[in-house]
């Protein structure tokens, strides 16, 4: 029989797999694919929203309160995502002065590839744990994040489209951040209660990092493109449904 390890392992490759959800838009037309994506780039920002203020906030609510320590931790976050894409605006900048052959890739689909890598890695470490507590509580953590991961996923597939990526290249980064899942069990395993006490900081961090994505990059994004008052009535729509469906999750769960 399959002990905890071999639970966790299989766990953590088929939430890495939901990364493949791009593939139902690759039989997309161009024309049609590029109409809706700043709606599924709505989507992504409530889902986003709704992951830090629905699922994050309240665990670490739960798991420690919401101390200045906390606090401090998801500041942290958001600082770090800010140098981050200082640093990824002013390798773009140098890129584009000096010509390189890049396709004009916006600074947006890496800060989303790296906050997703995260994300991902925690993913994996929650699985893990929940695995060393019993098999049930690991395999009712892997539905929860298996459901939580399809918007997520979408999500994420769309802002590396909306960047600049190729739906193949898209495709295949998406699926090599989703890989951080596994690295993120395999640390858990490792490390144990080690890992337990730096979630208290991870997850505040990861949060702090979500937040700065959704509100700094992708809802400047949506005003850029709210060409007419349809348009922007349907992004408004489509922001709530992203967050709706992460309230849908929670009541799941």
């Amino acid at each position: 029989m399959l002990g905890f390890v071999g639970y966790t392992l299989i766990s953590v490759l088929l939430i890495s797999l939901i990364s493949f959800m791009g593939l139902l838009f690759f039989r997309v037309s161009e024309k049609k694919l590029n109409r809706i994506l700043i709606y599924l780039i709505s989507i992504a920002a409530g889902a986003l929203f709704g992951d830090v203020f629905i699922h994050l906030i309240p665990e670490i609510s739960n798991n420690n309160g919401f101390t200045i320590g906390v606090s401090l931790s998801f500041l942290l976050g958001v600082l770090i995502f800010f140098i981050l894409e200082k640093a990824i605006h002013s390798q773009h900048y140098h890129s584009d002065e000096h010509e390189h052959k890049t396709k004009n890739v916006k600074p947006l689909a890496y800060m989303s590839l790296t906050v997703s890598t995260i994300h991902n890695f925690l993913d994996g470490l929650v699985i893990a744990l929940a695995y060393m507590v019993n098999i049930p509580a690991g395999i009712g953590t892997t539905l929860a994040v298996f459901l939580h991961e399809i918007p997520h996923e979408v999500g994420s597939f769309s802002i590396l489209l909306h960047g600049g990526f190729t739906r193949r290249k898209a495709l295949f980064v998406n699926f090599i951040s989703s890989l951080s899942a596994i690295l993120g069990a395999v640390v858990a395993l490792v490390l144990g209660e080690i890992v337990q006490s730096l979630q208290n900081v991870l997850i505040p961090i990861a949060a702090g990092g979500l937040l700065y994505i959704a509100g700094s990059d992708l809802i400047p994004e949506l005003h850029k493109e709210s060409h007419n008052v349809k348009s922007a009535l349907l992004q408004i729509l489509m922001l709530i449904v992203g967050i709706a469906t992460m309230l849908l999750l929670l009541v799941v769960g």
